[in-house]
């Protein structure tokens, strides 16, 4: 099965056009009892085809997991179950490969500099701990100034309302108190800048590992376990939100290694 070919969003858009027209056909132009039915049946179908786009890195691992489905791609890659690695085998070895997205809401031209050269010096502390290869990816491009307001002005209010939940509780989450504080403040310093006449950027980062073993299973476990050690590292020494990347995520940063979004706009759809 070749994944790097297959485009959900559109098919499941089609799918749910074929839906909809499907379900007005049958109430509007069948005159049996069964019309009804049909369209409930072509309605579920267009949901359905919503839900895979919309929430596919959660459903399809969960439906795989529970099938024991593996997924083989071109050059004699496979995708596990969990869809949370990527394997290929060589010769008597198999090699793991997992990604992590990073969310960054700090920017360093809003630092001074000695702020800057703090926050390089914590970067170069978390590295040094780890024992094994890292790829760090970034992808930028220069985004629409009215359309980055209106994001920003949604994030920002949305930053705002996690924030107060948050200090409403009786016992609030430190930890999660200060990175929604820095969200507000970065939203706010975006939007300023943007009021300002800066030329805004977008930018995508993500993290690589690779880990080998004499098995499918040893590859995997050794990879997830790699991951899970940079995301504790990266995120405590960088204060950065590191999530593991599953399903189409992992596939995007895997299509990434050889071929970036054509356009802003492909760039901005495939935000992790």
């Amino acid at each position: 099965m070749d994944l790097n070919n297959l485009n959900i969003r559109y098919i499941t858009y089609i799918v749910a056009g074929f839906g909809v027209i499907g379900a007005i056909g049958a109430f509007g132009g069948a005159n049996t009892s069964f019309a009804p039915i049909l369209a409930i049946m072509y309605l579920l179908g267009a949901g359905l085809s919503i839900a895979v786009f919309k929430f596919g890195y959660f459903i399809f691992p969960l439906i795989t997991s529970r099938t024991k489905h593996v997924q083989i791609m071109q050059d004699g890659f496979e995708i596990p179950p969990a869809q949370d690695v990527i394997i290929k085998q060589s010769g008597s070895v198999y090699y793991a490969s997992a990604f992590l997205g990073i969310r960054i809401y700090e920017s360093t031209s809003e630092k001074t500099m000695e702020e800057n050269v703090v926050y390089s010096e914590y970067f170069e502390r978390a590295i040094s701990s780890v024992r094994f290869p890292v790829k760090f990816a970034m992808m930028v491009c220069v985004l629409d100034m009215s359309a980055e307001r209106l994001k920003w002005e949604t994030r920002l209010a949305e930053a705002r309302l996690k924030l107060g939940r948050e200090r409403e509780k009786p016992d609030p989450d430190v930890l999660k108190l200060d990175r929604f504080e820095k969200e507000v403040g970065m939203c706010e310093q975006q939007l300023h800048r943007l009021v300002s006449g800066f030329k805004p950027m977008g930018a995508i980062t993500y993290v690589m590992t690779t880990a080998m073993g004499i098995s499918k299973e040893s590859a995997a476990a050794a990879a997830k376990t790699q991951a899970g050690e940079l995301k504790a590292t990266l995120s405590n020494a960088l204060n950065v939100e590191v999530v593991m990347l599953q399903g189409d995520e992992m596939l995007r940063c895997f299509d990434w290694e050889r071929f970036v979004p054509p356009n802003v706009e492909a760039m901005e759809n495939a935000v992790l």
